[in-house]
């Protein structure tokens, strides 16, 4: 953590500006853009501080959505996603306008109900660059794309891979009525192989990264 500069003080918690809500280091916030046609910035609080005058100022980290990034949005990213970047800024604490959580992958994928201050974040992004670490991700489907939680996808019982309904020519209601899945590579020419019942979709998955495979 930086020094604090003579003259100010660390602050161990903040409220925010209009309402009863208590941020402190290492939460996540809602920022207020300039351009008041776009959503909130998000950024992870850093540390608090207050001059002699008791002007609060935060350091912040900063997450970029996938369309602030050098390679903008791409078909596989969520619409909650965020990538954690390199890019550190001090700003007034009255340009915070809220809390927000920003999960991990795995525990985003295990929410019950995503809500409006719920954000993912799966890769770190440097801003100059272009670069995320990881490098690389798991991808499924004969697509070989990496795993979208927006996206229902069935698994298949022999290969054990998952795959995007489209993908098997499939609608997204008959995926929603299978009871048994099997691939085009894993069933027989036996349409016993599927039946249409209930099955649960899209469980998150642990899957090894293939490292033969590039990231998408």
């Amino acid at each position: 953590m930086a020094k604090t500069k003579p003259g100010k003080k660390d602050l161990h918690s903040y409220t925010i500006k209009g309402t009863n809500k208590v941020v402190r280091a290492g939460d996540c916030v809602l920022m207020r853009p300039s351009d008041s046609d776009k959503p909130p910035y998000v950024a992870r609080l850093e540390k608090i501080e207050a001059d002699h005058r008791n002007n609060v100022k935060v350091r912040v980290r900063w997450y970029y959505r996938p369309e602030e990034s050098m390679g903008g949005r791409r078909q596989f990213h969520g619409a909650k996603e965020l990538f954690l970047s390199d890019h550190f800024d001090m700003q007034s604490a009255h340009t915070i306008e809220g809390k927000c959580t920003v999960h991990s992958f795995k525990n985003y994928t295990k929410l019950e109900n995503v809500g409006a201050e719920d954000y993912f974040c799966r890769f770190e992004y440097k801003a100059a660059t272009g670069a995320f670490t990881p490098d690389r991700v798991a991808v499924y489907c004969k697509c070989e794309m990496p795993y979208n939680p927006d996206d229902l996808m069935v698994q298949c019982e022999g290969c054990k891979d998952w795959f995007h309904p489209s993908c098997m020519g499939m609608t997204i209601e008959e995926a929603k009525r299978l009871d048994r899945f099997m691939c085009s590579n894993c069933s027989s020419d036996d349409d016993a192989n599927r039946s249409l019942n209930a099955y649960p979709a899209s469980p998150f998955i642990e899957a090894k990264v293939d490292s033969k495979r590039r990231k998408r």
